[in-house]
């Protein structure tokens, strides 16, 4: 069996793995340090991240769910390993869709999404479980959208957000997309009517601001 490399030891880096499974790949989870190791009770190999290097004949994957710990670990390895898309097989995809995010760097879509057309990611991000995403969507680099999410059409996520589970963002125009700005989190539940700032935090229904 194939072999990849799975940065993380948590939830996120275990589903990363289900979906390594599903693709015929045998994942080896990457743990920070000694301690977290230690903690590693899962039945499937994990090494240390000081090892790495060691295994950069096969390629990896960035299975952390934090965008700015994403982005840290890939400007690190960028230059000394391979980063591979990890699409789950369940996941669906419109007209030129998949074709389109086959030269995204890093990705991880998971069970259950669909995606329709005319659709941008960036990359490192993560489509969490049975998440739709509309037409016209433009989805920033290290972006977390978490699990039942909906995403209508002509929207711009920006760089670095975190999309609560189980929210909705309603839908823009095409002359005007409904915007969320870089490093924004829109809390679970969440029902965004409105263009959302930069670096806030928005919850509740309608979402509101509240930092």
């Amino acid at each position: 069996m194939k072999r990849i490399g799975i940065f993380g030891t948590s939830g996120m880096a275990r589903e990363t793995g289900d979906i390594a499974w599903d693709l015929g790949y045998e994942p080896i989870f990457v743990a920070k340090d000694e301690c977290e190791l230690e903690t590693w009770s899962f039945p499937a190999e994990a090494i240390l991240e000081a090892d790495v290097l060691r295994y950069k004949d096969i390629p990896f994957a960035i299975g952390i769910g934090n965008g700015l710990v994403r982005k840290v670990i890939a400007q690190r390895y960028l230059s000394n390993l391979k980063f591979i898309n990890l699409i789950h097989t369940t996941a669906s995809f419109g007209y030129g869709q998949k074709a389109s995010i086959d030269e995204t760097l890093g990705l991880i879509i998971c069970a259950g999404v669909r995606l329709t057309n005319n659709i941008k990611i960036g990359s490192f991000t993560i489509v969490n479980q049975n998440v739709t995403i509309a037409h016209d969507v433009v989805l920033g680099e290290f972006v977390h959208i978490a699990p039942g999410c909906s995403v209508a059409g002509n929207v711009e996520i920006g760089d670095n957000c975190w999309i609560g589970s189980g929210s909705t963002i309603v839908q823009g125009s095409s002359l005007c997309k409904l915007q969320i700005g870089s490093h924004t989190i829109i809390g679970s539940g969440a029902v965004v009517l409105r263009s959302c700032e930069p670096q806030a935090v928005y919850v509740g229904v309608p979402a509101k601001r509240i930092k």
